[in-house]
């Protein structure tokens, strides 16, 4: 079952990226271009969609864009930064070489960020992954 967030409830809204609930893991689709306040408002709108719904991994696909620039780039890996610090992993999804190429050119590596080719590949991913306790906890055995 899906659910819709702020900013995910039909056409997206001007200045917000839609983000849908699958299960525990939140998909991101970003199509054209991104203008800088777009992504700083995808960044604050997943750290509170995170911490709201307990979700455990974000799906971020990339299929529909074609440049990233430096500052895109950026915000990619300090999403990957804050998705870890609330206990939930990122995996992006559907990079085209061109924009892969232009990551390494900028010195981009994306540090926390796990990559796969198809969304499918990244939600089973995630499932082999799942961490063994929501909110950073140890999870003691029973002796």
């Amino acid at each position: 079952m899906s659910q819709a967030f702020p900013g995910a409830q039909g056409a997206p809204v001007t200045g917000h990226v839609p983000v849908l609930r699958l299960g525990e893991v939140l998909l991101v689709t970003l199509q054209g271009d991104l203008h800088d306040s777009t992504a700083q408002q995808l960044q604050e709108d997943l750290a509170e969609t995170i911490v709201r719904s307990g979700a455990t991994g974000v799906v971020i696909d990339v299929s529909g864009v074609e440049i990233v620039d430096s500052f895109l780039g950026r915000i990619l890996a300090e999403i990957a930064g804050q998705t870890g610090l609330l206990a939930a992993r990122t995996v992006l999804v559907g990079m085209r070489p061109a924009v892969a190429i232009t990551l390494v050119e900028l010195g981009l590596t994306l540090p926390g960020v796990h990559t796969a080719l198809s969304t499918e590949v990244a939600m089973e991913l995630l499932r082999q992954q799942a961490p063994s306790s929501r909110f950073g906890g140890l999870r003691q055995e029973s002796q």
